[in-house]
């Protein structure tokens, strides 16, 4: 029965198995019929010995030639290529998901480049960065302390942006184009970037209501070094809802997302006034 069971499972091993017997019990009776006879002896058992030579060969290709094939057939694949398109789609997909490519957010950097460029020299220093601080302080909306965190803020926001303090250390607008595609781009200094945004609210926040008005929000843009009529066009665009007000959260959001959103529509790109044409 097992022998059955097991030319069921086997034939092809079985069959083998069989001829090798059969071989065996050859070189057996020949050994008994003339155990002197050594030459037919020997004779048979080359006989023997080649049909298992011959069966082990015939067996080790099969094997092997099984175990080659699934190694040919993934290496004759084109999970190279396949390779080749995943690594080209993440690139693709990060290129897509980093922020500042687009010419319209060049614009937008280029713009406040001008802004903070209070002396209107061509580049940014320490020296402009104190130069606003004290038009927003000067306004009289920030008590001491405040105007003391605020000159802090700023002085931090250069250092960690722009290095070492000196007359020397001026940025060009290209300069600031890298550095803030850095910025943006970043997880902890992207948090940071809008971080002096609430003083510069609260310096322009008159009667401390908590929101600011056109005529207050006319305060800014002169701080700005911009007009009136910038003022007024640029609050009927971010002033959403049409009441006349924006909060300290809509005006941080505003000016967040000015740093970091690529859309043209976004409401946002007139915070710091009309963007540059180049």
């Amino acid at each position: 029965m097992s022998f059955a069971l097991l030319r069921s499972h086997s034939r092809p091993a079985l069959a083998m198995i069989e001829r090798q017997i059969r071989a065996l019990s050859s070189v057996l009776a020949i050994t008994d019929f003339s155990a002197t006879n050594t030459t037919k002896t020997t004779e048979a058992k080359k006989n023997y010995l080649q049909q298992c030579n011959n069966s082990f060969v015939s067996t080790s290709v099969r094997k092997y030639s099984k175990k080659t094939a699934a190694p040919e057939r993934a290496y004759n694949s084109d999970s190279d290529s396949d390779s080749d398109d995943e690594r080209d789609t993440t690139r693709r997909s990060r290129q897509r998901k980093e922020r500042g490519n687009s010419e319209f957010w060049r614009r937008k950097m280029r713009t406040l480049h001008g802004v903070l460029d209070v002396n209107k020299d061509g580049v940014i220093s320490y020296d402009d960065f104190m130069l606003l601080t004290e038009k927003f302080a000067s306004l009289g909306h920030l008590d001491m302390k405040a105007k003391n965190e605020f000159r802090d803020i700023m002085r931090t926001t250069w250092e960690q942006q722009w290095g070492e303090i000196t007359p020397y250390n001026l940025v060009t607008v290209e300069q600031y184009l890298t550095e803030m595609h850095h910025v943006v781009n970043d997880k902890d200094l992207k948090k940071k970037v809008h971080r002096f945004l609430p003083y510069l609210y609260k310096a322009v926040d008159k009667d401390r209501s908590g929101s600011i008005s056109l005529h207050e929000f006319k305060l800014f843009f002169r701080c700005l070094g911009l007009t009136e009529e910038n003022a007024a066009v640029s609050f009927a665009v971010i002033d959403k809802n049409g009441d006349g007000q924006i909060t300290l959260d809509e005006f941080v959001k505003l000016g967040k997302d000015f740093f970091v959103s690529e859309k043209e529509s976004h409401v946002s790109r007139m915070f710091w006034g009309p963007l540059v044409d180049h």
